[in-house]
């Protein structure tokens, strides 16, 4: 599983299944907690503890998502592992994306960028939106400024943190809330980031 992935290859997603949910949140926790986060540069380590997501909440999502159209799951697989997913939401006329996760291994080498860019063209397709928005831990300055660098820009909104909520991981310090940030999707956009 080691290495950068091909730039030219295509990116594959499907909406992830209920089996899936064992391994996407073994991807999702390695990812963003403990040690195995710290090899990609992702890591919410010094932030947070605990886990970020659990198989029953995963399997809940994808249960929803099957349920209705306002949500998906998207994953991404190469050689039969899943190696990037991303959750989507309909929220009126533009999408929420969260859980955007890329193996730490393989960050750095273009994946995120072209994840993102599939999200995006997924979530214009699927519901017709005309922005997407997100929320990120606002100490997080390195990815809000990757997410800029594509388009992303900050409303101004923030959210609290849900302190005591163990589902959302042990946090490590007092201060931690979320920034709004939304794109406007266009077809303009949409091509230049894909």
């Amino acid at each position: 599983m080691c290495g950068a992935m091909d730039a030219d290859a295509p990116l594959t997603l499907r909406a992830a299944r209920r089996d899936d949910a064992e391994a996407l949140s073994a991807l999702v926790n390695s990812a963003y907690r403990g040690d195995s986060s710290r090899v990609g540069w992702t890591t919410e380590a010094d932030l947070l503890g605990g886990q970020r997501t659990d198989p029953d909440a995963l399997r809940g999502f994808i249960a929803a998502g099957e349920a209705s159209d306002d949500s998906v799951l998207l994953v991404h697989e190469r050689a039969g592992a899943i190696d990037a997913c991303v959750q989507l939401e309909r929220r009126g006329d533009e999408a929420y994306l969260g859980m955007f996760t890329v193996r730490p291994m393989l960050q750095g080498g273009g994946l995120g960028k072209r994840l993102l860019a599939a999200a995006e063209r997924d979530a214009r397709a699927r519901w017709g939106v005309t922005a997407v928005s997100m929320t990120v831990i606002a100490q997080r300055d390195a990815l809000i400024a990757w997410y800029q660098r594509r388009g992303y820009r900050t409303t101004g909104e923030t959210a609290p943190f849900p302190y005591g909520d163990p589902r959302f991981g042990e946090p490590l310090r007092p201060d931690l809330h979320f920034v709004v940030l939304r794109r406007t999707l266009t077809p303009d956009t949409l091509a230049a980031s894909g």
